[in-house]
């Protein structure tokens, strides 16, 4: 089983013709899980579900995708709202309601020891950068990475109004205890204006010692990067017709963990520092098939194990 660690919350997404918006259960954690699902994964979210309506849509949209809510917390604060707003090529961006809301108020007696089940604790995005909560799972995280895989999405959410340098430094710490790194090339512009992404990554992994850290590009790709060989691997973007963007990069990394897990990297964490770079590139491309695919639906619609595989075929369904 996979622990997904963050935020369930509610976006409302436009509808045809921008006047209606239509109420969507996601975030970045809760997006992760259910792709884990549909890729044949066990997955359980430890997250603060609130007892308000939209809580408990959340909650019956998790339980119908299969995601385990056994360690989900039952929280009196209200749900947090994400307003989306899409451009003309479907490049999601968000507003967000978040004030005194269920999902970043942990304290350490809320969160689980995992059991000998569990193979990586996935963490990232608002949960992992908003106080109170940010620290104590940060925390609760590192304490456990000499028996699990921790793999952390940053996620920048500029529109949320943090501090650069704050969320940088959390960010930093965040790389200390994980093994593996999903970033976006969106996330180190905003993170070190003007300078070349990949060099930042090649930084990254070096002071952080990353077992392995995934550098994507949108419709450029993806690179992967690791202290333990030189070499970068890259692959490129797949050619799909966008409808929009929401939950990609969510279903990116999912279908990287669900794929180490396919290949035993994940039976415990050390494995992860023999991965190759062969394998590596083999994982990038089936996390970049399965991300192009979420770009074919609207709103946070990862594909199954099923599609991905008859994408990386060739077949022509989703061109």
């Amino acid at each position: 089983m996979i622990l997904v660690c963050g935020e369930a919350l509610v976006d409302l997404v436009p509808q045809t013709g921008g006047d209606l918006w239509r109420a969507v259960p996601g975030g970045g954690p809760a997006n992760a899980a259910v792709a884990l699902t549909r890729l044949g994964e066990e997955a359980a979210l430890v997250c603060r579900l609130s007892g308000d309506v939209f809580g408990q849509r959340i909650r019956d949209h998790l339980v119908e995708r299969g995601v385990d809510l056994g360690l989900a917390v039952a929280a009196r604060e209200p749900a947090t709202v994400a307003v989306v707003g899409l451009d003309a090529d479907g490049a999601a961006e968000y507003s967000f309601y978040l004030e005194g809301t269920a999902d970043w108020q942990w304290n350490a007696k809320e969160l689980p020891e995992p059991s000998g089940g569990v193979r990586a604790i996935h963490t990232g995005s608002l949960a992992a950068a908003l106080e109170p909560g940010a620290g104590v799972l940060r925390e609760w995280a590192r304490s456990h990475r000499g028996r699990v895989a921790v793999f952390h999405d940053v996620n920048a959410r500029p529109a949320v109004g943090l501090d650069r340098a704050a969320f940088a430094e959390g960010a930093g710490r965040w790389m200390d205890a994980a093994h593996v790194v999903k970033v976006s090339d969106e996330d180190l512009a905003w993170l070190e204006p003007g300078r070349d992404p990949v060099t930042v990554a090649e930084r990254l992994v070096v002071r952080h010692e990353l077992d392995l850290l995934l550098l994507t590009r949108g419709g450029d790709g993806a690179v992967a990067l690791s202290a333990h060989w030189g070499d970068r691997v890259a692959v490129p973007g797949a050619r799909v017709r966008v409808r929009d963007t929401v939950g990609a990069g969510d279903t990116f990394g999912a279908a990287v963990l669900a794929r180490l897990s396919d290949l035993g990297y994940l039976d415990r964490p050390g494995k992860l520092a023999a991965l190759d770079p062969g394998t590596a590139a083999e994982v990038l491309g089936f996390a970049a098939a399965a991300a192009a695919l979420a770009c074919t639906t609207e709103g946070a619609d990862p594909p199954d194990r099923a599609g991905v595989e008859r994408f990386l075929r060739g077949t022509s369904e989703y061109r």
